[in-house]
């Protein structure tokens, strides 16, 4: 599989999703915030604009999905045309079959676990699921400082999914910039979400780029 980048639309211009889709040709996703202001404290956008932006860009999209509820609502970002949808742990009342349910409906079923979940907790839940979603932020809004003290969790994953020889993407979320993406990369993950460090960037597909050279050149030197 690879290293892979998937640049946050949250820090890209609203009023031009699609434009803004078009200046990361080389990105593996686009990954799709949705907030519904009660589980984070913002709202930004839902499966309407979720279904559009499917339609006007041919890079698959990663809806990670912050809202209360997801047992319910998830499943209808597949329909939107979500490549993968992740929900978080801390709000699904039975993750087991949600995640089923968007595995059935041929998306990739992503879990995340905010900076003080645990994962251990969750080890048996790691073969229903296609990725994980560490957050090395607190989710709800993008342009916060990178969280060390979540590269542990990340290592942990890692290390809990080699043990059961799981094909598990191993995703981090929250200030991922070329100060960060090594750490992260020595730790396991191979899924990046960047918002600010690509689209504030007058080059953002030269920044995909070099953070994907610096996160392959890491996991060779490991």
């Amino acid at each position: 599989m690879g290293i892979q980048i998937s640049p946050s639309l949250l820090a890209s211009n609203f009023a031009d999703l699609a434009g803004e889709a078009a200046r990361v040709p080389n990105a593996d996703w686009l990954h799709v915030d949705v907030m519904d202001n009660h589980f984070v404290p913002n709202l930004t956008i839902g499966q309407p604009v979720v279904e559009a932006l499917a339609k006007s860009s041919s890079t698959p999209l990663d809806c990670h999905l912050m809202i209360e509820d997801p047992d319910r609502w998830a499943p209808g970002y597949v329909e939107a045309g979500a490549g993968s949808v992740t929900f978080h742990v801390e709000a699904a009342d039975a993750p087991v079959r949600l995640a089923r349910e968007l595995r059935g409906q041929g998306a990739r079923a992503g879990m995340a676990l905010r900076p003080a979940t645990p994962v251990d907790p969750y080890e048996e839940l790691l073969p229903e699921l296609d990725m994980l979603l560490v957050m090395t932020v607190e989710p709800g809004f993008g342009g916060q400082a990178f969280l060390e003290l979540c590269l542990p969790k990340v290592r942990r994953t890692r290390e809990l999914a080699d043990k059961h020889g799981l094909d598990l993407w191993l995703q981090v979320d929250g200030g991922i910039s070329a100060d960060t993406i090594e750490q992260c990369a020595d730790a396991g993950a191979d899924v990046f979400v960047a918002g600010s460090a690509v689209f504030k960037a007058e080059d953002p597909s030269a920044v995909i780029d070099s953070l994907r050279a610096q996160a392959e050149a890491t996991l060779e030197a490991s």
